[in-house]
């Protein structure tokens, strides 16, 4: 009998210091964020005029939606980028893909809606705003042997050609764009191409876009480990919302 109850007391032991250790292994190696969107997408109408997902007072017709988010825009100008503004860069791992949250966003984007070539962007992005929800894993890759935060604190990226902007924009619409620039990250610069969407609500300027970069694009190598394989892939997603 008192063997059975130490056989008893040993696996309960070991369930709760193997729960542990997963529970350890888990927040320093999973993901903890997630990319917000920024460009709110009208749902669908039913043949009923309704808009879905809308009840009572607060239901739109489809005529209504049309007069509050179908009117021509004029864009032209000086815009800024908000500080809800945010840019994430992906790691997959051999278990999940692993996201890093960058939360200060500076720039600004000069629209030209009747000639392309006259429209230009910049963007500074502070890299020590890093957050993956996990500090000793910041830690790491804001070290010298890779973001080196330290002596390059920012990103930069000068856009050079703008693809898909509307010659007249229609507030509410949601048009597909690239846009081609040089990304410059620990001092090394490279040309990228941003492929995503843009769309005007009225009030703000919105654009969600992302490009695919590796480690060796900049200097650094793949932070493979013992427990996980990295690819040298990582994606980089604009999340902007910008106001004149």
């Amino acid at each position: 009998m008192k063997n059975k109850k130490i056989a008893i007391l040993a696996a309960a032991i070991i369930i709760v210091v193997g729960g542990a250790l997963y529970y350890i292994y888990d927040h320093s190696t999973g993901n903890h964020v997630e990319i917000e969107s920024v460009i709110n997408e009208a749902p669908a109408a039913n043949n009923s005029g309704v808009v879905e997902g809308t009840t009572g007072n607060n239901a739109q017709s489809d005529t209504e939606l049309t007069e509050a988010s179908g009117e021509a825009a004029n864009v032209d100008g000086m815009w800024t980028i908000g500080a809800d503004s945010k840019v994430y860069f992906s790691v997959t791992t051999s278990r999940e893909t692993v996201n890093y949250e960058l939360s200060k966003v500076t720039g600004t984007w000069d629209l030209n809606s009747a000639d392309a070539a006259q429209t230009s962007a910049v963007a500074t992005v502070d890299v020590t705003s890093m957050d993956s929800g996990n500090s000793q894993r910041d830690s790491h890759i804001a070290g010298s042997e890779y973001l080196d935060t330290t002596q390059f604190p920012n990103a930069e990226f000068k856009a050079v050609t703008f693809e898909g902007l509307p010659a007249e924009w229609t507030s509410g619409e949601v048009y597909d764009v690239k846009i081609k620039g040089e990304l410059t990250v620990k001092g090394i610069s490279k040309e990228v191409e941003f492929a995503g969407k843009t769309s005007y609500d009225g009030s703000s300027l919105k654009l969600e876009a992302n490009t695919v970069v590796t480690f060796d694009d900049f200097g650094m190598k793949s932070p493979h480990t013992i427990v996980m394989e990295t690819e040298n892939n990582l994606t980089i997603e604009l999340r902007l919302a910008l106001s004149k």
